[in-house]
């Protein structure tokens, strides 16, 4: 009865090795300190892999971010800590500040709208400074069209200030007159559908969105992509685009395609045939109904067609229509002067706006074999396999255009290839230690554990480890709880999953070796293991509130097939400067086992405090911690109901 209070009495330990966040985080905090902001980020991107809830940690990036003047993804950060923590005002405000310098001043608006109804003064003038000039801007704009100016641009500006000071109808009114004055502009179907999506029109803001998506206008396709549902469109959808949008030919020609694959070929010919009407110039379109015309037997119409094409400039189209008319095939060949490296450049930056990655990468590759010297297409090609997850063939472009001798690629190369690069390590090796005293069992108990794991890129990681649990008294006999110490080495080899929302999965199988007795006996266990963390930890920026939890389901084969689940909490305040950061906080501890043993069922509550010194390495600290406790059962128990204990210990975890 020695083997198990171990994995409570020492609860802290495993607490901290499911918190797979910690370690990151010191590595983060410890490279900010250092000023070294490009080892500091990707650390402080993982341990929110980890604990993606942690709003302080995403607000300590953001700052981050906006040191090497990156706004953008600090903006991000301060969005999602507030939205984490919605009462924060100092979030709030950072990420109304960022939205107003980024023209987001809707959003900037809104934000300090809300926080200055608190009665805070820097909000109420923020507020003032943005609403002012909008209402004066409305009002002008509006005498202007009174007054006779039926221009895009007044329509446009008057609905951009709308859609900035939230009237939402008069930006939708003013948004659809804009576009139906200068119907080319498909950029404004995109404001159009933000706006219908914000009334929550739906129908109305994806057939806007959906129009602008299909259109000849990269940048208004990407960011109608980015606004549009994450599917593909229905029929029913394509339909109301057209009729807000008949004229677009791209649309139209991707509906009747679609059509085609669902076996519609008169709806399908009905397309195409417009299309021939609108744009007589489209020999893709007219390729495609001359060969719906010619299946169905109407070869007259349909050589009208193909004579347009094979009269036509575009000699692939003319050889499909030779290829149906059993026509001799003509050869294609390319112009020996042109220019095929800068085409495939341009071509690549099309497609990267329009966001056809795969494109992209054929442009880019066909630019590198025309100028295999040239680093910013290898840049290029690094960040568009970074895109497409194919990282391995990222990082060795990063590692190609880290080499160039344009300080600013060199730079950027160096700094995606060295992020990829841990990423990609094959083999990644953990360790942690944590020896404790407990002053209710007089002896010093010793837990450690060494892993190396194999990075794969399925969400499930297999992994080989070695534990110790000891302690100095050797205690083979002792009647104590089972798990406090095994007195053994246990070899194993396991699976664990990626962290989901902090939560674990692992299963480990392995031999137990008795280093007291020479016994080796086999060993399975296994579980799940969650964590949460809210405030300020150790290694915050800066002190203040703080509250944890992890809790553990363990199944143990040595301690008679008994499933255990145990929950450590914690809530207190953390202080002091980073170089001397101290927490002082609160336990509150349960532990239950399906089993009914006594020595695992029990509650323990009480001080305690955690101690972190520039002078200890980044993940390391002291914990001292005074328990009041008392067994949930006392049948068999020989220790009585209530149990007082201090306990001391040294965290300490690393990896390479």
């Amino acid at each position: 009865m020695r083997l198990a209070v171990l994995f409570l009495a020492g609860g802290l330990a495993f607490a901290q090795s499911t918190d797979l966040a910690y370690t990151m985080l010191f590595r983060a905090y410890e490279a900010l300190r250092a000023k070294d902001y490009d080892a500091a980020i990707p650390a402080f991107q993982k341990g929110i892999e980890a604990a993606p809830q942690r709003a302080s940690v995403r607000k300590d990036l953001g700052y981050t971010y906006l040191k090497i003047g990156e706004n953008e993804p600090a903006r991000e950060q301060f969005r999602i800590a507030m939205e984490l923590e919605p009462n924060d005002v100092q979030v709030a405000m950072e990420y109304a500040f960022l939205c107003y310098e980024a023209k987001e001043q809707a959003q900037a608006r809104r934000i300090f709208d809300r926080i200055r109804k608190t009665g805070n003064a820097t909000a109420e003038q923020a507020f003032q400074n943005i609403d002012k000039p909008l209402a004066a801007g409305i009002d002008r704009w509006r005498k202007a069209i009174e007054l006779g100016s039926n221009t895009f641009s007044s329509h446009y500006e008057l609905a951009t200030l709308a859609e900035q000071r939230d009237e939402l109808e008069l930006a939708a009114e003013q948004y659809q007159k804009a576009w139906r004055t200068l119907p080319d502009r498909r950029n404004v179907l995109v404001d159009l559908g933000r706006v219908w999506r914000a009334m929550k029109q739906d129908k109305n803001a994806v057939a806007a969105l959906l129009a602008a998506s299909r259109s000849g206008e990269p940048r208004a396709a990407e960011r109608a992509r980015e606004l549009l549902p994450d599917r593909y469109p229905y029929v029913v959808e394509f339909r109301a685009a057209l009729d807000l949008d008949p004229s677009n030919v791209e649309l139209r020609r991707e509906l009747a395609y679609l059509l085609l694959r669902m076996d519609r070929k008169s709806d399908a010919e009905a397309e195409f045939r417009a299309i021939t009407q609108i744009d007589p110039a489209d020999l893709l379109s007219a390729t495609q109904l001359g060969f719906l015309l010619y299946a169905r037997g109407d070869q007259a119409e349909a050589m009208r067609l193909f004579e347009r094409v094979l009269a036509g400039n575009d000699e692939d189209l003319a050889n499909r229509v030779r290829a149906v008319l059993r026509m001799p095939q003509v050869r294609l060949r390319r112009a020996a002067d042109q220019p095929v490296s800068i085409d495939a450049k341009l071509m690549a930056e099309r497609s990267i706006k329009a966001g056809y990655m795969k494109d992209a990468l054929k442009y880019l590759q066909l630019a590198h074999e025309a100028d295999p010297a040239d680093f910013q297409v290898m840049l290029k090609l690094g960040w568009t396999y970074n895109i497409l997850h194919q990282d391995q063939m990222a990082a060795r472009w990063f590692d190609l255009a880290r080499k160039s001798p344009d300080t600013l690629i060199a730079s950027e190369g160096q700094r995606a290839w060295r992020n990829l690069r841990a990423e990609l390590q094959r083999f990644r090796t953990t360790a942690w230690f944590y020896p404790m005293y407990s002053s209710r069992w007089r002896d010093v108990f010793g837990y450690s554990q060494i892993k190396t794991e194999m990075q794969t890129s399925s969400r499930v990681i297999p992994y080989a480890s070695v534990r110790f649990v000891g302690d100095t008294r050797q205690t083979t006999g002792y009647q104590m709880a089972p798990y406090l110490s095994e007195s053994s080495f246990i070899a194993a080899a396991g699976l664990r999953t990626r962290p989901w929302r902090g939560i674990t999965l692992w299963g480990e199988a392995g031999w137990g070796a008795n280093y007291l007795t020479g016994h080796v006996l086999p060993d399975y266990r296994g579980g799940v293991a969650a964590a949460r963390g809210v405030g300020h930890s150790a290694a915050a920026e800066q002190g203040g509130w703080f509250a944890d939890a992890t809790i553990d389901g363990v199944f143990f084969s040595r301690f008679g097939d008994d499933f255990m689940v145990y929950n450590q909490a914690r809530a207190g305040f953390t202080l002091g400067p980073k170089s001397f950061r101290g927490q002082l906080y609160w336990n509150g501890n349960l532990t239950l086992d399906v089993r009914s043993q006594y020595w695992a069922n029990f509650i323990e509550t009480g001080p305690g405090i955690r101690v972190h010194g520039a002078f200890m390495p980044a993940s390391m600290f002291l914990t001292v911690n005074m328990l009041r406790g008392r067994y949930l059962i006392t049948s068999g128990n020989p220790w009585g109901t209530n149990f007082n204990d201090l306990r001391a210990g040294v965290w300490y975890a690393f990896s390479y």
